[in-house]
């Protein structure tokens, strides 16, 4: 074995935080861990292992000041505790957000546990930095008061509509009891009780509305790619990512019964991740607005009540 991959396969060693993190990093790039759940490389996840387990504030400078945090030095008994961090993460090939309990989303953090998906949706940047133009915002007005978050998983994108919309009521609804009872976890968290409720229900079945503005992060992985999934993401909730042989199954349903839950003016703004071709093969005469976000124009789209009436899906 080359004294490479003798380093790159030892446990994670180090006594300062930047060694830790360094070592950190190279023992992830050896394991073939898949990323994609808070952070998209080795050198990010071990940043958040590292100073997680140590308790340092995951929004400190690593090399800001004159005793920089990367500089500062770890006690044997602290580097054993991260070491076996890094371990778990690997061994059980679970979403590291499943192993720290907490997920942070647009700045914010939540509670995650394995109960629900880990929060990564993309309309959470249109919630919290909307672009200049061609966002959320320019569809809403005075009237938009009722927001339903429909497929909430842990309560995220519901408590940062609330943090951004103050004056409006939301429902953050789930056909999973478990994901319910960690969005519950968040709204409490985030002294959001008053503001936003939680509703079990299968699709729009239990919440008819009328919505002035759904939120909709769903099921909408094809077949082919959920087989293809890596472990990490097999870690999730199947409920929460399957979306039938073309990903649009729940989507179809949705768009089908959606204009009879929404207000004159509604909108309805849908995440479907890769699955473009699929849903404009799926709903080819159906006008849409597609939002622009960090992952380009074909992430999230976003569908007015006018146009579902005048194309019935």
């Amino acid at each position: 074995m080359s004294e490479t991959a003798q380093t790159t396969r030892a446990p994670v060693h180090g006594d300062t935080v930047g060694a830790l993190i360094a070592s950190g990093t190279a023992r992830l790039e050896a394991s073939g861990v898949a990323f994609g759940h808070g952070t998209a490389n080795a050198r990010d996840e071990a940043v958040w292992l590292v100073l997680w387990r140590l308790g340092i504030a995951l929004d400190e400078p690593l090399d800001d000041g004159l005793e920089p945090v990367s500089a500062r030095p770890v006690a044997a008994a602290d580097q054993a505790r991260v070491a076996a961090l890094f371990e778990e993460r690997i061994a059980t090939r679970k979403p590291a957000a499943y192993l720290t309990r907490e997920a942070w989303l647009q700045g914010v953090p939540f509670y995650v546990d394995e109960r629900a998906i880990v929060p990564r949706s993309f309309i959470a940047e249109l919630l919290v930095n909307p672009p200049p133009d061609g966002g959320i915002d320019g569809f809403l007005g005075e009237q938009t008061r009722a927001v339903l978050d429909l497929c909430t998983g842990n309560g995220s994108l519901a408590i940062l509509a609330a943090m951004v919309y103050p004056d409006v009521q939301i429902t953050a609804a789930d056909i999973s009891p478990e994901a319910l009872a960690v969005a519950r976890i968040n709204v409490d968290k985030h002294g959001l009780q008053e503001r936003v409720a939680l509703q079990q229900s299968d699709g729009l079945d239990a919440v008819p509305g009328p919505w002035d503005l759904i939120l909709c992060n769903p099921p909408y992985v094809n077949a082919q790619s959920m087989a293809a999934l890596p472990q990490e993401y097999r870690a999730e909730p199947a409920l929460a990512l399957a979306g039938g042989p073309d990903g649009m199954d729940f989507v179809r349903r949705l768009l089908a019964q959606a204009p009879g839950c929404m207000s004159e003016d509604g909108v309805l703004v849908l995440e479907i991740g890769n699955e473009r071709s699929h849903f404009e093969a799926a709903f080819p005469d159906l006008p849409v607005f597609w939002l622009d976000t960090s992952a380009g124009e074909d992430q999230v789209l976003l569908i007015t009540r006018e146009a579902l009436v005048a194309h019935p899906t």
